[in-house]
């Protein structure tokens, strides 16, 4: 089986989850903390090389307050179990300069090698792929340059659009979409994605 080296996951359908579940929007975000773990220990047990989470976004901050300070709260616990599980190496990538990302990753922005890293992890927050191209306008490159090309997105929460996520990397990634809300994950999800990335023919132009 071909398996992709860098896989992206955009984890929608918190919002959603929550209010299906006759919870208020903020509480929804809390649930897509263990997904995420889950996520991961299947990306080790598949040998993909490199994950990269999409967190939030600047443009997420134009919610209600409570929202976003639930979105931030949550990436802050989800820096924490990925600390947890250990044996990664963690970086994090988002504007630093607004008083929209959490104080708590801040020493992430620079990659950070946890126990005997299996895999390069990598997590969006507050992050604006304007904010990312605007490093290029200063001579410097994109401001995600440490991370690496994509080779799978998969989207939680069937809806088909990126998002603004990471427009270098993404330049020839499949897309797949999973119906299912994020707070409802199941390691189905993932394999099916996996399955379907093998029957791809990836030619990247050529």
């Amino acid at each position: 089986m071909r398996i992709p080296k860098h896989i992206a996951i955009i984890p929608d359908g918190n919002r959603r989850w929550a209010q299906g579940h006759q919870m208020k929007k903020k509480d929804g975000y809390q649930k897509g903390l263990f997904p995420g773990v889950q996520v991961l220990r299947k990306a080790k047990e598949y040998g993909i090389s490199e994950i990269t989470y999409y967190g939030f976004t600047t443009d997420n901050c134009k919610r209600p307050k409570e929202q976003k300070e639930a979105f931030q709260k949550a990436c802050v616990d989800a820096w924490r179990l990925i600390k947890e599980e250990g044996n990664v190496s963690l970086l994090v990538v988002g504007n630093t300069e607004s008083g929209n990302f959490p104080e708590e990753l801040r020493e992430y922005t620079t990659r950070k090698e946890i126990g005997k890293p299996e895999i390069k992890v990598n997590f969006l927050v507050n992050y604006g792929w304007d904010w990312d191209l605007s490093g290029i306008e200063k001579g410097k490159g994109p401001n995600s340059k440490e991370i690496s090309r994509i080779d799978l997105i998969i989207r939680w929460g069937n809806m088909r659009r990126l998002s603004g996520m990471l427009p270098i990397q993404s330049v020839y990634a499949d897309f797949y979409v999973v119906e299912r809300l994020w707070p409802d994950y199941q390691d189905k999800d993932f394999d099916d994605a996996i399955v379907w990335y093998d029957q791809q023919d990836v030619t990247l132009g050529g």
